[in-house]
């Protein structure tokens, strides 16, 4: 009894820690992305702490993470059906996790990447249904429900960030793209890109075990060991069993006298 009881009181920890992950990534997200919206003008920007590097720009993207398209409405409708089954995919492998104790932060690893999904899933499900349409110069956009500029699932994804921390030019001599404008790191992104890729790099680097265990399979006939039975050593004869033979012929002789 105790021990179902430690159980579920461990499964409520681990609940409670993704499901704070997802809601602090989501609101921060939903809170930056709504007031970028209705507060600046399509492609405004300014400093962060004076930053040349560090900058918030207002843009929107139709399509993929940090500001990747993929063509017309087709497109859009289709991976925005894929990210809606992706969530799904992704609420059950952290139902799996919970509940077969793995380590939290592989739970917040995939905590990142399930609310950084269901962050542009926001963006591109409600945000043409409720806000109307921002131009490049050319006014503040409002939040008019019923009034928007696209319908359901074909709204874009605000992003702002923007860190062009290397921005110079190649050099003469190389062919093709020599004299050329160069910047890192060029794309635009929100809080759920980043939580998406803060997620996917974090796997990748501090638990590449456990998709290795995932992709192990068991020995073919071999029988899967059961947690808490002890092996049973092998019978081994007593050490004394010779020297007790040895006894014998004495034992007797000392009778027969």
């Amino acid at each position: 009894m105790e021990l179902i009881v430690r159980d579920e009181s461990s499964v409520r920890r681990r609940t409670i820690l993704c499901v704070v992950t997802i809601l602090v990534v989501l609101i921060l997200d939903q809170w930056l992305k709504v007031w970028v919206k209705v507060s600046m003008e399509y492609g405004d920007e300014f400093k962060i702490m004076g930053l040349e590097w560090a900058r918030i720009h207002f843009v929107e993207n139709e399509g993929m993470a940090f500001g990747i398209s993929i063509g017309g409405n087709t497109g859009k409708l289709l991976l925005s059906l894929f990210r809606i089954g992706a969530v799904g995919f992704l609420l059950f492998i952290i139902y799996k996790l919970v509940r077969s104790k793995e380590s939290s932060g592989l739970l917040v690893c995939f905590s990142l990447i399930l609310a950084g999904a269901i962050g542009n899933i926001l963006d591109s499900a409600f945000y043409g249904m409720i806000f109307t349409e921002s131009y490049y110069q050319g006014g503040l956009a409002q939040y008019a429900p019923g009034k928007g500029y696209a319908p359901f699932l074909f709204g874009r994804v605000v992003d702002m960030f923007y860190f062009p921390m290397i921005d110079t030019y190649w050099p003469n001599w190389m062919p093709v793209i020599g004299g050329q404008p160069f910047q890192f790191f060029r794309p635009v992104f929100n809080v759920a890109d980043a939580a998406i890729s803060t997620g996917v790099i974090s796997l990748l680097v501090f638990f590449r075990s456990f998709f290795k265990n995932q992709n192990t399979p068991e020995p073919v006939g071999k029988e899967p060991e059961k947690y808490g039975e002890e092996t049973k050593p092998e019978e081994s004869a007593p050490e004394n069993s010779t020297e007790e033979n040895t006894l014998l012929p004495e034992t007797n002789k000392s009778n027969q006298e």
